[in-house]
């Protein structure tokens, strides 16, 4: 027991040292930049495009602005928020990221165990390098599962998939909308990033420039797209990867939705909404909420700021269904944002995986704890004791759409 409690006192002392040495999310993102391949970093940071997207994910959420109450006493704040019957710890969750042991090797086993650990929800995508049911063994209590669409066979494997996550034992499943189409990525084409992806002679120079990103090769193997290995016939990553080029996308069209729905006994939602009218169909359909997002940038380059439609969202659910956010969040100030705008919780993708390739395997519960730490800060300077109060407080969101932006044009 005593070398218990000692090994969780130097973890303790290890992740404050970290949070003084790299306080915000920035400070991650220069610190990774030399420490994986620059590949892979430009996977991570890249968007659609010309990134205008991208960048006003950002720039809008930080035109937010909520008023402050003083003289309230704030030493009881609960960060805590209540989702489908589960109690987690703060409104964040870890985004689901396609390929993410290729960013940091191991990543999807790093970023269950870290959930698990903090109680936060983990939305595993179907394009994870572990399994759904690794996943689900890892964090039994705090697993969704994301699913792409597969349109070949009459989405004979989006169907198999949903039923593996729902044996695996997901609490939640979130269909995603927002990939129609493939998108076009100008970062990926300069660096080369086909799939199957492959250490090629330019690849393994810059992969030769980051020893640590090696290391990580070596300890948890190639990065492969597992959840396909059972379909392909095949768990290496020229298998995994051929079947993903030729199954997956097709997108999901709302009669697919449905199918899911009938299929599907727990919780679900579709994650790529923008516009009210997407969210009310949803609820048609008998689902229990929207993911707000436009997939961080990396999809349509012209779409709004998800922030900015947020409110319309919101409003159109109201108390018939949950809405998340996702998209552009790096903070607990911006999870209050978002909660402010009408979200229930928020999602995180690219900050947990910065915190990976800055920070080797703790950085996912570095991020994890920086992020409730950091919203339990932001409610107290707010005068607000709870998320519930958060949904409720006083702000100004000069970019937000109004119902008369979500018409079409005549």
């Amino acid at each position: 027991m005593g070398g218990g409690t000692g090994d969780d006192a130097r973890t303790m002392k290890t992740l404050v040292d970290l949070r003084r040495r790299y306080p915000m999310v920035s400070d991650l993102e220069k610190r990774a930049k030399w420490r994986i391949p620059r590949f892979a970093y430009e996977f991570l940071q890249g968007g659609a495009g010309d990134e205008t997207g991208l960048n006003r994910n950002r720039s809008a959420l930080q035109a937010v602005e909520v008023v402050p109450r003083y003289g309230i006493d704030v030493t009881k704040v609960d960060t805590s928020v209540e989702l489908f019957g589960h109690r987690y710890a703060a409104p964040i969750g870890i985004s689901p990221i396609g390929l993410d042991g290729m960013m940091w090797p191991g990543a999807t086993e790093r970023f269950a165990r870290a959930a698990q650990a903090h109680n936060i929800p983990y939305m595993v995508g179907t394009l994870a390098c572990a399994t759904i049911e690794q996943v689900a063994e890892w964090a039994p209590d705090v697993t969704w599962f994301q699913l792409y669409p597969m349109a070949p066979d009459d989405h004979r494997y989006s169907l198999e998939m949903a039923e593996r996550a729902r044996m695996a034992g997901a609490r939640v499943l979130v269909a995603t909308l927002d990939v129609p189409v493939r998108a076009k990525r100008p970062r990926d084409l300069r660096n080369g990033l086909v799939m199957p992806f492959r250490l090629t002679p330019k690849t393994m120079m810059r992969a030769a420039m980051a020893p640590l990103w090696l290391d990580a090769v070596r300890r948890n193997g190639m990065p492969t797209f597992a959840n396909m290995g059972r379909f392909a016939g095949g768990t290496d990553h020229s298998a995994t990867a051929g079947f993903v080029q030729t199954h997956i996308g097709g997108g999901f069209p709302w009669g697919e939705i449905a199918r899911l729905r009938d299929k599907w006994p727990g919780p679900m939602m579709v994650k790529g909404v923008m516009h009210p009218a997407d969210a009310e169909k949803a609820l048609e359909l008998g689902l229990d909420g929207v993911v707000v997002s436009n997939h961080g940038g990396r999809q349509f380059d012209a779409a709004p700021a998800t922030i900015d439609v947020l409110p319309e969202i919101a409003r159109t659910v109201g108390t018939r269904g949950t809405v998340l956010f996702d998209s552009g969040v790096v903070s607990g100030v911006d999870m209050l944002r978002a909660l402010a705008c009408g979200a229930h919780a928020c999602f995180a993708g690219r900050a947990f995986m910065l915190g990976l390739a800055a920070l080797g395997d703790r950085g996912a519960t570095h991020m994890a704890r920086a992020f409730i730490e950091e919203y339990g800060m932001a409610l107290g300077q707010n005068g607000l004791l709870s998320s519930d109060e958060a949904r409720r407080a006083p702000v100004r969101h000069p970019g937000a759409w109004t119902p008369e932006n979500f018409q079409p044009r005549r």
